[in-house]
């Protein structure tokens, strides 16, 4: 289970590149992943090493990208490098490459496995760099981890924090720098999960029922997100 929600409106985005993605996972297209379909944007190169640098990130119809948005798209894209003059023609266009070779590429999904963001392990992901290739953190198994479209949004525009320790494991901070705490796999169960959860519950004497998690306050919805965040440490 994921930590947030966001949006409605980022959520049927979300929703929607998902479908795409499991589209053209099943092989509905037999191109290579990287080339079924693009998304050109142009960005100075500022921009990819200091989001606060004086530069511009733009679609090919001119529409403005944030300088984060840009930093993970670029994380895991085709790169076309290209010097203009200082009349703004180009001047020189390198060949196309990839950020992240296939072969690396197919280490990391064996390694990862799916998204590595705790609770999520979506196996449609893309390869975040703990540190960014624009400044100069190499694209390597170590500094490369698996994202899913969304988990990798929060981590380059949304505050999310992501670092790899000494031992090699990853750990995931908050916006506010708290850390994410790592989440088990779920437990194999074995049997008729709803009837195991009620004879659980009338073990303990617990009557649920449609009104069990409305508020006593004014009736709005329960927000899950706080009562994980406020109930989570006082479990411990």
């Amino acid at each position: 289970m994921s930590h947030f929600r966001g949006a409605p409106h980022q959520q049927q985005a979300d929703a929607l590149g998902l479908l795409a993605e499991t589209a053209l996972h099943s092989g509905i297209d037999p191109g290579a992943p990287g080339e079924r379909y693009q998304v050109v944007v142009h960005v100075d190169a500022p921009a990819l090493a200091d989001p606060d640098q004086p530069s511009q990130s733009v679609l090919e119809d001119g529409a403005h990208v944030s300088a984060e948005t840009s930093r993970r798209l670029a994380c895991d894209a085709s790169r076309v490098v290209m010097r203009h003059g200082r009349d703004g023609r180009v001047v020189e266009v390198a060949a196309r490459t990839r950020t992240i070779p296939p072969a690396l590429r197919r280490a990391l999904h064996h390694r990862d496995h799916g998204c590595r963001f705790p609770g999520c392990g979506r196996r449609f992901g893309q390869g975040h760099h703990l540190r960014h290739w624009a400044q100069g953190g190499p694209t390597t198994l170590s500094n490369l981890a698996l994202l899913c479209p969304r988990h990798h949004r929060a981590v380059h525009e949304e505050g999310y924090q992501l670092d790899r320790q000494p031992d090699g494991e990853l750990r995931f901070r908050r916006p506010d720098g708290r850390p994410l705490p790592e989440v088990p796999p779920p437990l194999e169960v074995l049997g008729d999960p709803v009837k195991i959860l009620r004879a659980q519950h009338d073990a303990e004497g617990l009557v649920l029922h449609a009104r069990t998690a409305a508020p006593v306050w004014v009736g709005e919805r329960l927000d899950a997100g706080w009562a994980i965040g406020v109930l989570h440490p006082l479990a411990r």
